[in-house]
């Protein structure tokens, strides 16, 4: 099993085999969080521009995005896991678009097949590579807008690596760095409106859910399919 690990939009494009796109703040945390709160669809887009054409086309579906941090002017939710927290999306259909997270799927053309990384669904992740067994993996973190790498989502590569490999590895530890490193935008009072505190701790829950998000297409749409692997 080759596992290489990439970096930003630019990794993405370089992925190959089966490719997990990692955004732990926060799109793909979010993402399980609105599957496992009966989200019936999710759409994933890379523009904003689309996000808002599949809302003609789809009358009734949510908008979910974000563009430097903050909700996308018109759309209904941001990128925060803590602001859906109220919310029963139930058979609703979600479209999102965010500036690193769905960036990436979609610029992993050269992919075998595609799934979300995330830290709140890390064990599951392991389960269905450790069953799929493929030849070659790529872990691609998405980091800031595509364009700068970040500590959580280069931690969660290394994580999942060091598990396939049966090497030694230390989430608490990460947890602690990020709380002042990289993590402690989420963590600043000032940030709160778009960002808030309880997004961290929600982000880090580690292996909260039992299914991987895979990308598929269906009736023309890109849709993040829940997979259970218990």
């Amino acid at each position: 099993m080759e596992i290489n690990i990439l970096q930003l939009t630019e990794g993405a494009k370089n992925a190959r085999g089966t490719t997990v796109v990692i955004d732990v703040f926060r799109a793909f945390s979010t993402a399980c969080y609105l599957s496992a709160a009966g989200a019936a669809r999710i759409i994933p887009v890379e523009q904003v521009e689309e996000a808002l054409q599949m809302k003609v086309q789809l009358p009734e579906a949510i908008l979910l995005g974000e563009r430097h941090e903050k909700k996308v002017d018109g759309f209904d939710f941001g990128n925060s896991p803590t602001h859906l927290s109220d919310y029963d999306f139930t058979g609703k259909t979600i479209v999102m678009t965010t500036s690193s997270g769905t960036k990436g799927l979609m610029n992993a053309t050269g992919a075998d097949e595609i799934l979300t990384g995330s830290f709140v669904n890390a064990g599951a992740i392991l389960r269905y590579l450790e069953k799929s067994n493929p030849e070659t993996i790529s872990l691609v973190c998405m980091g800031y807008e595509g364009m700068i790498p970040t500590q959580e989502d280069t931690f969660l590569a290394e994580y999942l690596r060091a598990k396939l490999l049966g090497e030694a590895t230390d989430f608490l530890q990460m947890k602690e760095i990020l709380r002042t490193g990289d993590g402690a935008r989420l963590l600043n009072p000032a940030n709160n409106p778009w960002s808030p505190a309880g997004d961290f701790e929600r982000c880090l829950d580690l292996d909260r859910f039992d299914f991987v998000l895979k990308l598929t297409m269906e009736s023309g749409f890109n849709l993040l399919q829940s997979i259970r692997v218990p």
